[in-house]
């Protein structure tokens, strides 16, 4: 018997409760207020009204967990479904076997979908001289999320941490570092990952922040042991975990034989632990030149993982007219690449983000740059529900700051 959860939205809900009873459904009438509380687990679908109010960000994750089908009923037109990447709405007065025709379509094309990919650590790389990493990091993590992921951004960057700067967040939060010592106690689970973690509201949906250090003298908390340890127990708490790190690595200090605390042992341990590498280059002489100088370094220490490189505030000025192609010929005759990826130079829209302390893509969801990260995110194999180029902006939140 499909049992399915109708929100009470007045007496046309109920009629269709009764309607649904008829063609042998089990329903359960719940009112909007006890919809964040309720035991979704044992149904099949939930039947929802397709307003901010109800159709939350919140609410579908916890119907991804359940694996309970969210149908919306409700006015035609509504842009909340689609946000989600849910199918169109179905009219109040849609009779009960459409709906339950409906219901057992959703089914099939949820059972005939490829399995869900295993989680994965993205670590976000680039050399000396803020070549862009942490704002490529954080648009990737919302990109990510727009996709319908589950993510977490996490900074460990051991020398000049900026993620929750950038997002506005306090800097005395225990994040990351805490974590790594419940890691070395074996106390570190799921349920402390999430307290410990920060929820941001962006416009694609709710991002947790794993926040860095406060102060860089605090490198020895960030052990390679205990950040190994972290990111174990990460990939059971998010789909994507999308890490910052800072520019050196101290390769060679493995093949020394080096004993004790190692100044960034953090950044090597998540290079080795990532399953991708998002590589970022500043886009003018001195930053590619710094970039084929480590990215040697980087192949030699990542191996096998796919390393996907950007070329970050791309612009006309210090290469010349033609700097996509500038790049891509220097990159592939000193260093074999032939893949890159170009994020233009925005000036008005990271200063925006930077006034308000938000992603990009929050306030400025049109920019060139935003539709550049959600095509890195793509080509990491992430497919946005939605597109960046509406009219109306992404969320309420994005308008009011605009």
């Amino acid at each position: 018997m499909t049992r399915l959860i109708v929100v009470d939205a007045g007496a046309d809900s109920a009629l269709m409760a009764s309607d649904l009873e008829l063609e042998g459904a089990q329903v359960t009438l719940v009112s909007p207020d006890a919809l964040p509380g309720f035991d979704l687990s044992g149904f099949d679908a939930l039947l929802i009204p397709p307003v901010r109010s109800v159709l939350t960000a919140d609410l579908v994750s916890a119907c991804d967990r359940a694996g309970v089908r969210l149908v919306p009923i409700g006015p035609a037109g509504s842009r909340v479904a689609s946000r989600f990447g849910l199918p169109a709405s179905l009219a109040p007065d849609t009779p009960a076997a459409q709906v339950m025709a409906a219901v057992a379509a959703e089914q099939a094309t949820v059972e005939a979908a490829a399995p869900a990919p295993p989680p994965r650590v993205i670590a976000v790389w680039g050399p000396q001289g803020a070549p862009g990493r942490t704002t490529v990091a954080i648009q990737l993590a919302v990109e990510l999320v727009r996709a319908g992921r589950r993510c977490a951004l996490v900074d460990a960057d051991s020398v000049a941490p900026s993620v929750a700067l950038q997002l506005g967040l306090g800097d005395e939060s225990p994040g990351l570092a805490a974590a790594c010592r419940r890691a070395q106690l074996g106390s570190l689970d799921v349920a402390e990952l999430a307290r410990l973690a920060t929820p941001v509201e962006t416009s694609a949906g709710m991002l947790d922040v794993l926040g860095g250090l406060n102060r860089p003298s605090r490198w020895p908390e960030l052990a390679a042991s205990r950040l190994r340890a972290t990111l174990a127990v990460a990939r059971e708490w998010q789909d994507e975990i999308v890490v910052d790190v800072a520019a050196a690595f101290d390769e060679d200090d493995d093949l020394l034989g080096l004993e004790g605390p190692q100044r960034h042992a953090a950044t090597a341990a998540v290079l080795l632990e990532a399953d991708a590498v998002v590589a970022v280059l500043s886009a003018d002489p001195l930053g590619v030149s710094r970039f084929l100088r480590g990215y040697a370094e980087l192949r030699h220490l990542v191996g096998d993982t796919p390393v996907t490189v950007v070329a970050n505030r791309v612009r006309p000025g210090p290469l010349g007219v033609d700097a996509r192609g500038q790049i891509r010929r220097t990159l592939s005759r000193f260093a074999g690449i032939d893949e890159v990826a170009f994020v233009p130079q925005e000036q008005r829209a990271a200063d925006a983000a930077a006034l308000h302390a938000r992603a990009i893509a929050d306030v400025s969801p049109r920019s060139q740059l935003v539709s550049a990260a959600r095509r890195i995110a793509a080509g990491l194999g992430a497919r946005a529900a939605i597109t960046a180029d509406s009219s109306t902006g992404s969320s309420r939140g994005a308008r009011l700051l605009r």
